[in-house]
């Protein structure tokens, strides 16, 4: 058996899976055997297919969510500007050094 490495890579993030298959070419295989290893194979395409779908839509959302992060961040700062100007004029905050 062969040991194949399937490197995925999706913008930030990469996964490495290992995949034995057998060591044969077709010529070596009855054509049942040929067959299954022909669907096996489409099988494992399938799923990593899926897995890099999965990992960009993954991606995907955590760029979403960085965004939104940094629009409240924003809107923290201003909300947080907008209090300390109402303290500032504010008597009930001033310091009463007479």
């Amino acid at each position: 058996m062969e040991l194949h490495h399937i490197l995925i890579r999706s913008e930030s993030i990469e996964f490495c899976y290992f995949v034995r298959l057998k060591a044969m070419s077709d010529e070596d295989l009855d054509p049942e055997m040929a067959q299954e290893v022909q669907e096996e194979k489409k099988h494992l395409i399938g799923q990593i297919l899926d897995l890099q779908n999965t990992l960009d839509e993954f991606s995907s959302k955590v760029d979403t969510v960085k965004e939104e992060n940094l629009k409240l961040k924003a809107e923290n700062q201003v909300l947080g500007q907008y209090i300390e100007s109402l303290m500032t004029a504010s008597t009930m905050f001033q310091s009463t050094d007479n």
